[in-house]
């Protein structure tokens, strides 16, 4: 986090410059360029650091034999679930609704209820939402790129 605080500061200056319209739609470039390398990202199953996720706990389909064959958060990632939104001030990606909770359950490896009723247990953490150095790079660059465009 100390490489986005160094890049806000670095970039404030420049910001500033910048008309409120200008820096919402810019900052909305980012959020939607952040949202689209999560999603690759989480189709991938990959955390921030490169190692992948945890994998599922074997199940017990009552005598079903064979594999789960559906990655996890097949569906989490979509457009519908993972929103990017940017304002002036900040540029924001997130889960929104009912999903938010699962994804934060997952992301910081707490204990939850898979359905009502059913016991609690522990997750493994899998981080859904986080920064890689590709990221950082290509936000650098499509800031800078940006701000160049926009300044007279």
């Amino acid at each position: 986090m100390a490489d986005l605080e160094a890049l806000e500061t670095w970039l404030s200056p420049l910001l500033q410059k910048l008309d409120a319209r200008g820096r919402a739609q810019l900052a909305r470039k980012a959020a939607q360029q952040l949202r689209r390398s999560q999603q690759q990202r989480i189709r991938a199953q990959l955390n921030p650091d490169g190692s992948p996720y945890a994998p599922r706990k074997p199940r017990d389909l009552r005598g079903k034999r064979g594999r789960i064959k559906r990655r996890m958060f097949e569906k989490i990632n979509l457009a519908r679930y993972l929103k990017a939104k940017g304002t002036p001030q900040q540029a924001v990606t997130g889960f929104v609704g009912r999903v938010s909770r699962i994804a934060q359950v997952h992301q910081r490896g707490l204990r939850d209820r898979a359905e009502r009723g059913a016991p609690e247990v522990r997750y493994e953490r899998r981080e859904l939402l986080g920064l890689t150095e590709q990221d950082l790079q290509q936000l650098r660059d499509g800031l800078m790129d940006g701000i160049a465009k926009n300044l007279p």
